[in-house]
């Protein structure tokens, strides 16, 4: 039967690459709803080409531009904040959630209370409100498939019936561009250079976060919420060539892994046909070309946001939220050249050192922990520009 899908970042590199596998299906799916960002023109061209219900464009100022785009189509369009929530509110078997950072939260919660797959992208999400979102999917009978390729491989690897029998899950990491870096060269990086990653294409918020090692600290707290083994049986290992996206050991010495080439259409592919399988177009994997494989532990000192992450999750409460949004500040500063690279973990450090509020019971306080983190993160780069 054709399956109802919308999409939550269409634009994005997420979006698009699920937008691709279902083009390539076209009779098994139909598109209820797509969003994006202030990208009126890619929205618009593909709500034209999937025959999309609705389309919304977050940016409320955009929303004429998005409704001439559209116009004569018969594709209901809305605009603003409220227009995404209402997207991912609208009935649909299966939603993509990838909207990048907190801006995501309110859509995925809207698609998590009406029930149905939630295929999350946005690992925001769960690293700032992981205790209200998986309350949220439990009450509502929602499922929430991980789409993140290391998740998504822990997703395929583990036995939910024998959860107590894990071991351990292993996240492995690229390491990103300045894997072999110093300090003291990492220090002069550009924007342009830092979202360079050597094996994945990605946006550029998640290229500097995998640049800082912070993506994989997000992914530790994410893991955390997923995957119910404890925050002490989730370890991090470089693995530079990004062939084994992650591997779950079980007590008896077993380790299994999920391989494949980086191309984000795999992970997506397992969450838009589970419990089935679909074919996708990922360049298959040779492992004689690839010869060898090499791994070694993360470098705490070189890529501080991994010890920021660990910390955050092993303390809980507000700290994951806090981490995020005053990351999200200080990844915007950089791109923006108002600060260098390594003030970004800096930055995020001194935040978690002045606030520590009670622990977000609701959406609206996890907002306020957002926004008072973000004000902290914004005064502290305006003190060190002047």
């Amino acid at each position: 039967m054709t399956r109802s899908i919308s999409i939550l970042g269409a634009t994005g590199s997420v979006g698009t690459s699920t937008l691709d596998l279902i083009e390539r299906n076209r009779d098994a799916f139909a598109i209820e709803a797509l969003t994006a960002h202030s990208d009126v023109a890619g929205l618009a061209a593909a709500a034209r080409r999937t025959g999309a219900r609705f389309a919304a464009i977050g940016d409320a100022q955009l929303g004429q531009a998005l409704a001439e785009a559209l116009a004569g189509t018969g594709i209901g369009t809305g605009a603003g904040e409220a227009a995404l929530v209402d997207a991912a509110a609208r009935e649909a078997d299966w939603t993509m959630a990838a909207i990048v950072g907190c801006a995501g939260l309110k859509p995925v919660m809207a698609a998590l209370t009406r029930g149905g797959t939630v295929a999350l992208a946005n690992k925001e999400s769960l690293v700032s409100a992981g205790d209200v979102m998986t309350h949220a999917a439990k009450e509502h009978g929602a499922t929430l498939l991980p789409v993140d390729s290391e998740h998504n491989a822990i997703f395929q690897c583990l036995d939910r019936t024998q959860v107590d029998r894990v071991a351990r899950i292993i996240l492995t990491a690229s390491g990103g561009p300045f894997r072999t870096w110093s300090r003291s060269e990492m220090a002069a990086v550009t924007p342009e250079r830092a979202v360079q990653h050597p094996n994945w294409s990605m946006g550029a918020k998640i290229s500097i976060d995998s640049a800082t090692m912070m993506n994989k600290g997000l992914e530790l707290i994410e893991a955390h919420h997923l995957f119910p083994v404890g925050h002490d049986r989730i370890e991090i290992l470089v693995h530079p060539q990004s062939v084994i996206h992650s591997m779950v050991e079980y007590v008896d010495g077993s380790t299994l892994a999920q391989l494949g080439t980086p191309d984000m259409r795999t992970p997506i592919a397992h969450a838009l046909a589970w419990p089935a399988r679909m074919a996708a177009p990922a360049e298959r994997l040779d492992l004689a070309k690839i010869g060898s494989l090499s791994f070694e532990a993360p470098d705490l000192v070189r890529f501080p946001a991994l010890a920021l992450a660990r910390a955050a999750v092993e303390a809980g409460g507000a700290r994951p939220a806090i981490l995020n949004a005053a990351n999200e500040q200080a990844v915007a500063a950089f791109l923006g050249r108002r600060i260098a690279f390594l003030d970004i973990a800096a930055i995020v450090a001194k935040v978690l050192d002045c606030y520590d509020p009670p622990s977000p019971s609701s959406l609206d306080d996890v907002f306020a922990v957002d926004a008072q983190a973000r004000r902290l993160a914004t005064e502290m780069m305006e003190v060190k520009a002047a």
